[in-house]
């Protein structure tokens, strides 16, 4: 029975370390599996981390905000356009044209084209205020599609391309802002970041080109080159770091903000001149020295357009010199402005995923040779037109905002090179009175959409829109009438009670009244008021000052000789004057 005993007892002891040897084996299975599925979270995570290097969501991005400029610039042409340009406008386009086809042999042949891009030559010319509008709401639609969508291809964004250079290059003054070159480049650049025909936001068939990255990166670099350069050869306001003291009042259209900023402290004004010059002549060369001082730069460039944009009404044009600035990102860099499940982002994870695993499908030899085709020579074009570009640049006697071929392909750019230290305004007044040397003369004044007038009115906020009158009404104000004698056109429309001119502006005070018989310019100096002043507990945003006549007071029949040597057709003299 004692045998029996420990035999029993080495039975149950065996048993207990065969357990224990069994537990140890769980054991050190289960931690075999957890190690197993820490390496398969590493993978996943992996497979849903985008690369470096690529560009389709970049691309989406670009082709988008490309798509915004182009919807808020047809948005002004189609608003504006018949009343600059248009039948009865106040520089009829029609006539331009008309001026062209004479000065290259009075045939429309590809001399005229070559002179002035414009699918207008094909049009019908017995209603230009139509052919404005269509090409406006062509250019609207097209730009609407590619903006909610995000897809694109080379017929569509050559047409945006088209319809804006038809506007561009018949516009004339209206249209003689840098930003419309600026528009113009920033397009053309865009029409190669497509495939011909797909439209997706994501065509497998057709990666984004490095160069055409390039070429976006090239363009912030030669803005920020031209604008800094400009100004360090220009005023010395920019070289002794002061013209931020006027800056503010003195833009061509001041927003609310503009108001407050104007007002801060010396020493912050010295900082933003200073941080302007680094931004503008030191940043754009981190665009060559690797990816994150790339990215470093495209960041800096963007952060200071929001600044420019939330500190005055300067159009489009800073919305527009942030598009460049988003060629420095790549996907990695702009994953977090897609949705995780999103289809695009999850395509490019595909693709790269493929690519990385060597499963890439392989494009036809004639398409791979036709997409390397295309993309050299855009290098090679962007480079040859940059020749005189860089030449530009280098020269002491720098221009800026200019196009050295009429295709607007490369263009040097530049702004605010001179700083006005003093805001001055024509403000247009109206009278009813027989006699304008009359003392008891009332006169009424006619008020802008945008531009200072009524000190009393809060500055505007536009941007990105524009109002292409108030703004040529700012250089006017500096120069004479008889320097911009459309000044006087408008003063004769007004004389007329034109419809077309009103609609340009925000109050006419004779509305639902006899029509003025006299209207005059007068001069005005425009200053801040005082934030906390009596002034402004008054509600006043300006103070000013009368400097004199801008241009005496004129009436229909006056102007009628002065309309008659500019061929400008005389406006009718109103009913109740007969």
């Amino acid at each position: 029975m004692a045998a029996t005993s420990d035999s029993s007892g080495s039975s149950v002891r065996k048993r207990r370390v065969d357990s224990s040897k069994t537990e140890t084996k769980c054991a050190d299975g289960s931690e075999e599996n957890e190690a197993d599925s820490g390496k398969d979270t590493e993978k996943e995570k992996e497979l849903q981390r985008l690369h470096t290097g690529t560009y389709w969501l970049t691309r989406i991005v670009l082709l988008r905000s490309v798509a915004f400029i182009y919807l808020v610039a047809f948005s002004v042409a189609y608003n504006q356009n018949k009343q600059l340009i248009g039948e009865h406008g106040l520089m009829p386009c029609k006539n331009y044209l008309n001026s062209v086809k004479r000065y290259v042999g009075g045939k429309i042949g590809m001399a005229a084209f070559a002179y002035t891009p414009s699918i207008l030559w094909l049009l019908d010319w017995s209603d230009m205020d139509a052919n404005l509008d269509g090409i406006a709401l062509a250019g609207m639609a097209l730009s609407a599609f590619v903006l909610v969508t995000g897809m694109a291809n080379m017929v569509i964004m050559g047409a945006l391309w088209v319809l804006y250079h038809s506007l561009v290059n018949v516009g004339q003054l209206w249209y003689s802002f840098g930003w419309e070159s600026q528009l113009l480049e920033t397009g053309f650049l865009a029409i190669f970041l497509c495939p011909l025909w797909t439209l997706s936001q994501v065509p497998r068939n057709c990666p984004p080109s490095l160069i055409c990255i390039w070429t976006f990166r090239w363009l912030i670099v030669r803005i920020m080159l031209g604008a800094g350069l400009i100004k360090i050869r220009g005023d010395k306001c920019w070289r002794d770091l002061t013209c931020m003291d006027y800056h503010y009042e003195t833009q061509p259209v001041p927003n609310p903000m503009s108001y407050y900023m104007h007002r801060s402290p010396w020493w912050f004004h010295r900082f933003e001149t200073l941080s302007n010059h680094l931004i503008e002549l030191i940043f754009p060369f981190f665009t060559f020295l690797g990816r994150w001082m790339c990215m470093v730069n495209g960041a800096v460039q963007i952060l200071f357009q929001v600044v420019l944009i939330v500190s005055g009404n300067l159009s489009f044009l800073n919305w527009l010199t942030i598009v460049p600035s988003l060629a420095c990102f790549d996907d990695a860099s702009l994953g977090f402005l897609f949705q995780s499940r999103g289809g695009a982002k999850k395509a490019v994870l595909e693709i790269q995923n493929e690519g990385a695993a060597g499963r890439t499908p392989t494009p036809t030899k004639g398409s791979m040779l036709m997409r390397r085709v295309v993309n050299i020579s855009l290098a090679v074009l962007i480079g040859y037109l940059s020749i005189p570009v860089v030449m530009n640049l280098l020269s002491s006697r720098q221009m800026m905002n200019t196009s050295f071929e009429p295709l607007r392909i490369v263009n040097t750019y530049g702004a605010f090179g001179s700083i006005t230290k003093e805001r001055t305004e024509v403000i247009f007044q109206g009278t009813l009175s027989q006699d304008p040397k009359d003392p008891e003369a009332v006169w009424e004044e006619y008020q802008f959409l945008c531009k200072p007038g009524d000190v009393y009115r809060r500055p505007c906020l536009i941007s990105p829109y524009h109002y292409r009158l108030d703004w040529l009404m700012w250089f006017a104000a500096f120069q004479t009438y008889e320097q911009s004698e459309w000044v006087i056109h408008i003063a004769g429309r007004l004389l007329s009670n034109d419809s077309a001119v009103l609609s340009l502006l925000d109050r006419n005070p004779f509305q639902g009244r006899e029509t003025p018989r006299w209207v005059r310019g007068e001069h005005f100096k425009y200053k801040f008021s005082q934030p906390g002043s009596s002034s402004a507990a008054q509600g006043k945003w300006w103070l000013r000052k009368r400097i004199g006549a801008y241009f005496p007071p004129v009436d229909l029949e006056g102007l009628r000789g002065y309309f008659q040597s500019r061929n400008w057709p005389h406006p009718h003299i109103p009913r109740n004057r007969n």
